[in-house]
């Protein structure tokens, strides 16, 4: 089955955009419903319904595209493989991660890695931590750096290379900021910014609330931690923010006796190989760890 027609079949389901799919893949709209056409005249069915400005998946579609994901990964795993009996580190490093790693941790590595081996294209992307996991168990990555779950998952082997440190913050003329020493009991009182619930830090913080006995009330919820940075400093809420990210205009809330600290490391499952391109990374990460 032609490849590049899943790529851009797999883009399409995904962005549920023809015109988006030919921009991630660097293709004309033309040349991918090419792709397409040619895909479904193959398999004697439509893929994509086509009504008005939405694109949906039919039934067929919706069939092909955990397949077509699997044949990707597979036909990449046997590529890989055979660039490894050279023992050389070339190939692909495909690796998702969250914005706040990939952003505040992650960039001196990549640069030291693609130092030492200019041979690698680096494929990096953009995840939620819990769906960078999933990906890692879907065999889509062989890597993910994330915030680690709270419970480990005995298909994944992890590495916490970070620690990450939270803190407790409010504006200036928020009513907790004005508390000689506020507790957890007295944030109970007043509305959060926090992640999404199903997220790992929201989950960490809950559990603080839970062993207190308390309930976290939320005002609004958005997984990006520099939104919730801007409204808790316009005073919508108090909120959770990593110590690196926390400046002069917020007041800073000794809630806990020990700090809340979130675990970033890396993670790959349990039962498939790495690559060479995605060991010498892990080996990078974890000579990090054990300096420091």
């Amino acid at each position: 089955m032609d490849t590049d027609a899943l790529k851009a079949f797999i883009a399409i389901a995904e962005l549920g955009s023809f015109s988006r799919a030919a921009e991630t893949l660097y293709l004309t709209q033309p040349a991918v419903s090419k792709r397409i056409a040619s895909l479904e005249d193959k398999l004697d069915h439509t893929l994509f319904d086509r009504a008005g400005r939405s694109i949906t998946l039919t039934e067929a579609g919706r069939a092909l595209l955990p397949r077509a994901k699997a044949i990707l990964a597979a036909t990449d795993e046997a590529v890989q493989a055979i660039n490894d009996l050279s023992g050389q580190v070339k190939g692909e490093l495909k690796l998702t991660t969250s914005h706040h790693l990939g952003l505040h941790y992650l960039p001196k590595y990549l640069r030291h890695y693609g130092d030492r081996y200019p041979e690698v294209k680096l494929a990096l992307n953009f995840k939620d931590s819990e769906i960078a996991l999933q990906q890692v168990l879907d065999g889509e990555v062989e890597l993910a750096a994330l915030t680690l779950a709270t419970q480990a998952d005995e298909r994944l082997v992890e590495a916490m290379v970070w620690d990450d440190p939270m803190a407790f913050v409010a504006a200036a003329d928020h009513p907790l900021s004005s508390m000689a020493s506020p507790g957890i009991k007295d944030l109970a009182q007043y509305p959060a910014i926090v992640p999404e619930a199903n997220t790992f830090t929201t989950q960490l913080l809950s559990d603080a609330f839970t062993a207190a006995g308390l309930t976290l009330e939320t005002r609004m919820a958005t997984n990006y931690l520099e939104t919730i940075k801007t409204l808790v400093s316009i005073g919508l809420g108090w909120g959770v923010l990593p110590i690196t990210m926390v400046d002069g205009g917020f007041t800073t809330l000794p809630v806990l006796d020990k700090p809340l600290v979130r675990r970033l490391g890396i993670i790959h499952h349990r039962d498939r190989s790495l690559s060479n391109a995605s060991q010498a990374f892990l080996d990078l990460l974890l000579a990090s760890r054990r300096a420091n």
